[in-house]
Parts: structure tokens; C-alpha cells; sequence
């Protein structure tokens, strides 16, 4: 069987799910849907130029071993997706293909009219980052890799007691202070949406929020990147993946969270608060609810996602190292 492009998201939605299914590098990120709304709002003047890679004859399966999902610019391929919008990306791969896999993908670069393949936001425990440098140097490639950022999550316990005794003694003693200078000093809540029609409504709170609270995250927030907010949020309420959080106080709202779902995850992909509630230390106090909703839900990991902000850590976070590929033709 030769190798399949790719030009459509929805064709090859099944086959893609399983595939991701069973390899480790599976997360929201790689999903069908995900990069579908991606292309949709940022794919002008890119080219889709993936394929799927099928299962050697004889094997166990639907037909299909690994997804190259990859768009060209100019002479440069890269993944489909953004470091702005993808905190992971990676192929896909059933367990046991990786090195065909690779080997394919090393000949379709040699066969192709581009110079460089530019692989973002890679995890340390990625096998493309161990298994395929050697190969393309072998191949002659010329392959640069550094570190591009840092990511951080949690495994979560049963309980929030024992979440609680998970933190060190000074992150522990802060976040109880918090809460209950929060429950003497104000009258205040936190809740979730999750429908679609209330998300869509909701979401312009949540992202001028967001561009109160940072502003880094008031430049990040461009037209283009606002419709993805939009297009994503109606798409993941769809499938019944999303809940975007807000903590009332005194009937006014101050903080916002906005956490996907996924397996057995829960995602805290952005947050914003108003700065004039800061003392209170609202926007922390909001993603500790998010983590505690997710421990009641039986979610056995919690990611903060990509970014070194203090407060991942101040709430448990372990940080892992991300990482940026870049193979040239020489």
C-alpha cells in the first residue's frame, strides 16, 4: 500500500482517531477536529501536504500505522498547527512503526520541492525527538534541535485532601489562606459552562478578561486569533469537551478559566482576571477550582500547559521541557 495524502480532515476522521488513539504522542491537539478548526481560520497561504502511512500487509488494524498531518509555506513544511495555539504536536504512531514510519517521511522530503521541515513544540518523551535526528543525518540531513519552551502538570489523587498534602508546606499554607480570606472577606463563587449556545455568549467576558490580566496576553489576542477562540470553543462544546470557568465576587465577575477535556485530562489552555482583584489572587484561586473540579470528575491528570508562569508550580505543577526540530536539506 503506498502512502495516502492527505486532503481532507473528515475523510480520514476514523482512521486518524484510532491511530492517535494508540500512540503516545495522542492529545487534543492532534485530533482531527482540532486541526481542522486550525486550518480553517489559518490556512491561507499554506498547502496541505500530509499523508497517511499505512500498516505493512499483514498486520493487525485498520489500514493505517501513522498520520503525517504537515502544511507547506514557501519552501518550508511544518506541522499542521502554531506554538500560539498548539502547546504539543507531534505524528502520530502506532507503537512498533516509528522507524518505516520515519523512513518514508525522510524519502517524501527527498522527493519534494522544500528545503526544511520544521517540527514545533515537541515533548521530551517524544520518539521523533529520539529516533528520527539519527536517521535524517544519516540520510545526509542537516538536523538542529533546541529547546523551545516548558510545559507543566500534575498526576491528581482521589481527593482534594490529599492533592493538598501532594503541595509543599508554604504552597499548601498560601493556597488555604487564600480560600479562606476569599470566604471571610467577600461573598463569592465559582462556576462552569459547558453548552455551546452559553459558551458563545460568554466567551467575549472571558477574552477581555484575559487581555485585562496580562499584556502579553492583550498583544497575543489578534482578530485573527480571537475568531480561533470563537471557532474552537463552539467546536469543543460540541463534542462535549470544554468548561469555561468564572469566579464571581460580590455579583461582579473577576477571573476566568478556559480548560478542555481530553481522556482522562483536563487541559487549563488560558485564564484571565481583573488586576483591581488582585490582592484576593482571584485568577489562582479560580485554576485551583478548575484542578479541584477535575479531581471530583475522577480526571487523573491536570496539564497546565506551555509557560513557566509561578503559579503552575505554586499548585503542583511538574515542568517538562519542550522542544524544536529543524531538518534541512543540505
Amino acid at each position: 500500500m503506498a502512502n495516502t495524502p492527505i486532503t481532507s480532515f473528515q475523510d480520514i476522521e476514523s482512521e486518524w482517531e484510532s491511530v492517535l488513539q494508540d500512540s503516545p504522542a495522542d492529545t487534543l491537539f492532534l485530533t482531527p477536529q482540532w486541526q481542522k478548526v486550525w486550518w480553517d481560520t489559518f490556512g491561507d497561504g499554506r498547502t496541505m501536504c500530509g499523508f497517511s502511512y499505512p500498516l505493512p500487509d499483514g498486520a493487525s488494524g485498520d489500514g493505517v500505522a501513522a498520520i503525517a498531518s504537515l502544511a507547506k509555506s514557501g519552501d518550508t513544511v511544518s506541522f499542521m498547527g502554531s506554538q500560539d495555539t498548539f502547546d504539543y504536536n507531534d505524528f502520530p504512531i502506532r507503537p512498533g512503526h516509528e522507524e518505516g514510519f520515519y523512513q518514508t517521511l525522510l524519502e517524501t522530503m527527498e522527493e519534494q520541492d522544500f528545503r526544511e521541515l520544521r517540527l514545533d513544540s515537541l515533548r521530551e518523551s517524544s520518539p521523533t525527538l529520539e529516533l528520527f535526528p539519527e536517521m535524517a543525518r544519516g540520510r545526509g540531513f542537516t538536523v538542529d534541535i533546541e529547546q523551545e519552551g516548558v510545559t507543566s502538570g500534575i498526576n491528581l489523587p482521589a481527593t482534594w485532601d490529599e492533592y493538598l498534602g501532594l503541595l509543599n508546606k508554604k504552597d499548601r499554607h498560601e493556597l488555604r489562606r487564600k480560600l479562606r480570606r476569599m470566604d471571610s472577606q467577600t461573598d463569592w463563587k465559582w462556576y462552569s459552562l459547558t453548552d455551546a449556545v452559553e459558551v458563545k455568549d460568554r466567551l467575549g467576558e472571558f477574552i477581555t478578561l484575559m487581555r485585562l490580566s496580562r499584556t502579553d496576553k492583550d498583544e497575543f489576542m489578534t482578530l485573527e486569533r480571537e475568531q480561533f477562540f470563537y471557532n474552537i470553543t463552539q467546536r469543543m462544546a460540541e463534542l462535549g469537551q470544554l468548561h469555561l470557568y468564572f469566579l464571581d465576587m460580590d455579583d461582579s465577575t473577576v477571573a476566568t478559566s478556559l480548560c478542555f477535556d481530553y481522556g482522562s485530562s483536563r487541559l487549563l489552555y488560558n485564564s484571565g482576571y481583573d488586576p483591581e482583584y488582585g490582592y484576593f489572587s482571584v485568577g489562582l484561586l479560580l485554576n485551583a477550582m478548575c484542578l479541584k473540579d477535575a479531581i471530583d470528575r475522577g480526571l487523573i491528570y491536570f496539564d497546565f500547559l506551555r509557560g513557566p508562569e509561578p503559579y503552575k508550580a505554586h499548585l503542583g505543577g511538574q515542568q517538562r521541557s519542550l522542544y524544536q526540530m529543524v531538518v534541512t536539506k543540505s
